[in-house]
C-alpha cells in the first residue's frame, strides 16, 4: 500500500510530501510542531489543514450539533489521543519516536454520514462507538443503522463493526435502539435503551461482557462528564463564537478540540495543535 506522509514544519504554512510504501493504516499526516499553531478544520474527507482559524469564520452552515461535524468524544489511551467524529468516522494521533504526532483517520462513510456518535468506550481493549439515528430536531424515516457499534485497528483505514455483549439482551430486529454508551464520571460504564412501546431504560455496568444495573434517569445524568467550554493559557485565543471543548496532550504537544457554536448548532470544527512551552 503506498503511503502519503504530509509533513508539516514549524514554520507557518509551508508542507511537504513524501511516499513510502506501509502495510496497514495509511497515516494522513505527521506533525511536526514548533513557533505557530497547526490549525485544522473537519471536512467531509477528513480533516485539513488551514493557515488560521480566522479563515473559517463564516464558512460553514450551522446546523443542530447531531447532524454536525465535530469531534463527540475524545480519549487519551497511553500516549494516544482516540476520538469519534461526529457522521465522519474514528481518528488517532499518536507520538512517535521523534517526538513528532502521526494522524490516522478511519472510516466507513456509507453507514456514519447518516447516523449520530450517540458513545464511545472501549470493549476488550478496542475502541467502540455507538451509532443511532437522532430524530430530536429533524424528523427521519431512516432505519436503525445495520451494525450499530464499530471500531478500529491498525490493519487499514476502514472501520468495522463489532458486537457489544451487554446490548444483545436489546435486539434491533424486536424494536431497541441504544443510543448511549458512555463513560460516567465515577469510572463505570452507563447505556441507554428506548423501545418505541416502552420507556427508556438505563443502566450502569463496570464490565460489558455482563448485564448492567438498571438505574433512575437521575442517576444516569448526574453521572455524565459536563463538556463545556474549555480554557487553557497556552491556548491562542478564537474568534467570538468558537468555544474549546476538549483539550488533551499528546506526546509534547496539546491538542485541542474547537467548534463554531451557535445554541444547539455546530458550524465550523476542528482542532490546534501546538507545542507545550
Amino acid at each position: 500500500m503506498i503511503c502519503v506522509f504530509i509533513i508539516i514544519s514549524c514554520t507557518r504554512g509551508t508542507a511537504a510530501e513524501d511516499t513510502v510504501v506501509q502495510r496497514g493504516a495509511r497515516a494522513m499526516a505527521i506533525l511536526q510542531t514548533g513557533e505557530y499553531p497547526l490549525w485544522f478544520l473537519l471536512s467531509e474527507n477528513g480533516p485539513v489543514h488551514i493557515e488560521s482559524i480566522e479563515d473559517v469564520v463564516f464558512t460553514t452552515a450551522f446546523v443542530p450539533w447531531p447532524y454536525a461535524l465535530h469531534i463527540r468524544f475524545l480519549q487519551k489511551k497511553n500516549d494516544e489521543l482516540i476520538m469519534t467524529i461526529n457522521r465522519n468516522g474514528f481518528f488517532k494521533i499518536s507520538p512517535n519516536h521523534e517526538e513528532d504526532l502521526v494522524m490516522y483517520r478511519f472510516f466507513e462513510n456509507e453507514i456514519w454520514q447518516h447516523y449520530t456518535v450517540g458513545g464511545f468506550v472501549f470493549y476488550d481493549d478496542k475502541p467502540a462507538a455507538l451509532l443511532y439515528r437522532d430524530n430530536r430536531f429533524l424528523t427521519t424515516d431512516l432505519m436503525q443503522p445495520r451494525q450499530r457499534t464499530w471500531s478500529f485497528n491498525m490493519d487499514s483505514n476502514t472501520a468495522f463493526p463489532i458486537e457489544i455483549p451487554v446490548l444483545r439482551q436489546f435486539p434491533q430486529e424486536d424494536g431497541w435502539e441504544a443510543d448511549t454508551l458512555r463513560y460516567g464520571s465515577d469510572g463505570l460504564i452507563y447505556y441507554r435503551v428506548v423501545n418505541r412501546t416502552l420507556s427508556a431504560l438505563m443502566f450502569r455496568t463496570a464490565n460489558l461482557e455482563q448485564a448492567g444495573e438498571a438505574i433512575s434517569a437521575e442517576v444516569f445524568f448526574n453521572s455524565a462528564f459536563r463538556r463545556g467550554e474549555i480554557s487553557h493559557p497556552s491556548l491562542p485565543p478564537l474568534p467570538e463564537g468558537f468555544v474549546y471543548t476538549e483539550i488533551a496532550r499528546a506526546g509534547k504537544s496539546l491538542f485541542a478540540c474547537w467548534e463554531e457554536q451557535e445554541d444547539y448548532s455546530i458550524g465550523a470544527a476542528g482542532f490546534v495543535v501546538i507545542r507545550e512551552p
